[in-house]
């Protein structure tokens, strides 16, 4: 009975509650209709490691040389369509995407699964994440 007056009370509490889940439940099943996954630091990096895995860093170049992923491909996502040939040989192997946001990551996998990209997946928490994990930057 309290967490009914307590409810009712604060409606606006459960309200902005049901509003988050619906959003980060939507982002997932939008992810997975269209085809593209996401991966934690600790899977991509199993991924570069066991399965050649490219690293496709899309944020700006100041922010690329800020810090990045080590061997990770730089194409700023307003580029990348237009350079898509440069990836082509690459078209067949695991591609990790990540950007400063990421909205701009799944919509790179988007445009690369519609190019014929085998398999795309973005970085969760991209390079903030990846440097959580104590994993290594570097700016060359």
């Amino acid at each position: 009975m309290e967490f009914i007056d307590f409810a009712v009370r604060n409606w606006y509490l459960f309200l902005a509650l049901i509003v988050i889940l619906a959003l980060l439940i939507g982002s997932e099943i939008r992810h997975r209709l269209q085809g593209i996954g996401a991966v934690s630091p600790a899977e991509a990096l199993r991924l570069m490691n066991h399965e050649d895995a490219v690293i496709l860093d899309v944020r700006e170049a100041s922010d690329y040389k800020a810090g990045h992923i080590p061997d990770a491909l730089h194409i700023p996502q307003k580029e990348l369509e237009g350079r898509l040939k440069e990836l082509s040989r690459i078209r067949e192997r695991p591609l990790i995407v990540y950007a400063a946001m990421a909205g701009h990551a799944t919509a790179c996998g988007v445009l690369l699964k519609k190019h014929g990209f085998a398999t795309v997946q973005t970085l969760k928490g991209g390079v903030t994440e990846w440097q959580n994990a104590n994993l290594p930057i570097t700016r060359k």
